[in-house]
């Protein structure tokens, strides 16, 4: 099967709710107005909650009280709150699916720590906006979920601690494609924007100058989450998973890294109690 075949499959199962696509349509429309896309949000009284919890979080670092949609919209800007509103119902729609609940609270906390990640690298490279990075982190793996819910068989096959043989590597020899170019088809079948899916895609290929610095930033993130994450214990390096070149092309250096990993781990919690309040009861 090709990753269009599985997200073919798993799109009939794994789909947004008509409040995502009618606020997406509002968005799209310029003569729409930020009461409109409020409206819309309060309708659903969970997810305007979740957006307000989030613009109230450290994540955000505003120094006011955001107590309403209208106003998180003016102060985050349209963009952001489209990315808060794209992370709830990311979430949702994967609610049902058939999967140990170990296995999905394992996936959501790489996710979440790989979304911190991007968001603490974006703004110490004076990124503007770095928040929006985090959707790429929170959404760069959700071909895996696809994967596991088509042939579980073929997700656990796919998996290895092996620093030789990294997790991507072995996606591409089992299915013929990785998890990441999976995650960018069902998102673009969800019609979510190019600057999100194409990022997503080309998370796994290794020559990064051709590509924007959200490829690279996720490329990034995602293998210093690996290392505490997929082969945590090993007490491995940066460098068996980054290149000096590729550090340097971005102007990071290994403190950096260093204070990225201190951050997840300050902030994944609060991140957890909004988006996935079972994970965070593991911690």
């Amino acid at each position: 099967m090709t990753a269009d075949e599985y997200v073919e499959q798993a799109g009939k199962i794994f789909v947004l709710s008509d409040s995502f696509i009618r606020i997406r349509e509002l968005i799209d429309d310029e003569a729409s107005t930020i009461d409109d896309i409020s409206e819309v949000i309060l309708l659903d009284p969970a997810l305007a909650g979740s957006v307000l919890k989030l613009a109230n979080s450290p994540f955000f670092n505003y120094s006011g009280k955001i107590d309403t949609i209208s106003k998180a919209v003016l102060v985050l800007g349209i963009t952001e709150v489209y990315n808060l509103v794209i992370a709830y119902f990311t979430t949702e729609a994967f609610k049902g699916i058939d999967a140990n609940q170990d296995y999905l609270d394992d996936f959501w906390v790489k996710s979440i720590d790989c979304a911190l990640l991007m968001k603490f690298l974006g703004t110490s490279l004076g990124i503007v906006h770095a928040e929006r990075l985090f959707i790429l982190g929170l959404l760069h793996n959700l071909g895996e979920l696809v994967v596991h819910q088509i042939t579980a068989d073929k997700q656990h096959a796919c998996e290895s601690q092996d620093i030789n043989l990294l997790p991507w590597v072995k996606q591409q020899d089992i299915l013929g494609f990785t998890f990441g170019e999976c995650s960018a088809e069902l998102l673009k079948q969800w019609q979510l924007p190019y600057s999100i899916f194409a990022p997503i895609r080309d998370q796994d290929i290794d020559d990064l100058s051709q590509y924007n610095t959200e490829t690279q930033l996720l490329y990034v993130a995602k293998r210093v989450m690996s290392n505490s994450q997929v082969f945590k214990g090993q007490n491995l390096d940066y460098s068996e998973l980054l290149t000096g070149s590729q550090l340097k092309q971005l102007g990071i250096d290994m403190d950096m890294l260093a204070n990225a990993v201190d951050y997840c781990d300050l902030e994944r919690l609060g991140l957890l109690c909004i988006l996935n309040p079972n994970t965070s009861m593991l911690y």
